[in-house]
């Protein structure tokens, strides 16, 4: 990842502050009897990354920190692929952490959660964009909203170091009308119908279609973006390729299926978007530590 690219993301964030004493409140809801044994005695300690993989979720860190009164000296960028050194153990010092002792160990386990997570998602993210820039390919590789209740602003940035798209951040940013809703109204038209009515001009909304007749009667309702869900792949891109010719002006998701393994072949011109939950859920995490100088 490039400084644009790094300077882009890190304006990105919101306050995070409320988010972060949420973090410290569930790991310290009374007393802290570790802390008092430490006492406020001034340290360092070093932030270790002992595994390979792209690092993410320096923001988070530097707000758990700041929180707590702590400074920390980044040795490595946000986005760089960390590749650990050894004998006798792989590891690499990625940063420095300064402080009360208290302090700096209040925020060690929340902040290194947040890295051996963030970074699992980036890593994931990587692979997927790689195989993207190999195939030559320019649609947009995404994640969805199946993230973690509480932790979805961190796995969304997370596949944005990576070079994933982060989808939809939530109900608010976009309307996607998936079965239940169309069971609900009865048909995608008065789904849709629906839809258009309270979500205004400045919201795009999206139908999950199960095949490609579904994907017209969506269309000719007013959807901006029709996702192909769990097509094999030649019958995603020839029903892609269908849709493309007769309403270039629609997104074309697909959606269902798409792993490492598979996503190659579901790649067309004539689509826009893959979105897939494998960049975030059962993401081996990447493995961090923190260690007081002594």
């Amino acid at each position: 990842m490039d400084a644009e690219r790094r300077a882009l993301l890190s304006g990105l964030m919101p306050p995070l502050a409320p988010l972060v004493a949420s973090w410290l409140a569930e790991d310290v809801p009374s007393f802290d009897c570790g802390g008092a044994v430490v006492g406020t005695k001034d340290e360092v300690a070093l932030l270790y990354c002992k595994q390979k993989g792209v690092m993410a979720g320096r923001p988070f860190v530097d707000a758990i920190f700041d929180y707590l009164d702590c400074s920390v000296e980044w040795l490595r960028d946000e986005g760089d692929l960390i590749e650990p050194e050894g004998p006798p153990a792989p590891k690499t010092v990625i940063a420095r952490v300064s402080g009360k002792a208290r302090n700096v160990l209040m925020g060690e386990r929340v902040a290194l959660n947040i890295l051996a997570r963030a970074s699992g998602i980036a890593t994931r993210s990587r692979e997927l964009a790689d195989i993207k820039r190999s195939a030559g390919w320019s649609g947009a590789v995404a994640g969805t909203r199946k993230t973690t209740p509480g932790f979805r602003v961190v796995e969304k940035y997370a596949m944005l170091v990576g070079g994933a798209d982060s989808h939809r951040m939530d109900l608010s940013s976009m309307v996607m009308l998936k079965d239940n809703h169309i069971w609900s109204q009865g048909s995608i038209t008065a789904a849709v119908q629906k839809a258009k009515s309270v979500a205004g001009f400045s919201m795009k909304v999206e139908v999950e279609c199960g095949s490609l007749e579904e994907a017209r009667e969506a269309i000719a309702a007013g959807a901006d973006v029709v996702m192909l869900d769990n097509f094999d792949p030649d019958g995603f891109k020839n029903a892609a390729a269908a849709v493309k010719s007769q309403s270039p002006h629609v997104l074309v998701e697909g959606s269902g299926g798409i792993t490492v393994e598979t996503i190659a072949q579901y790649m067309s011109p004539d689509v826009d978007v893959l979105s897939t939950s494998w960049l975030h859920q059962g993401v081996p995490h990447i493995d961090f530590s923190l260690k007081i100088q002594h």
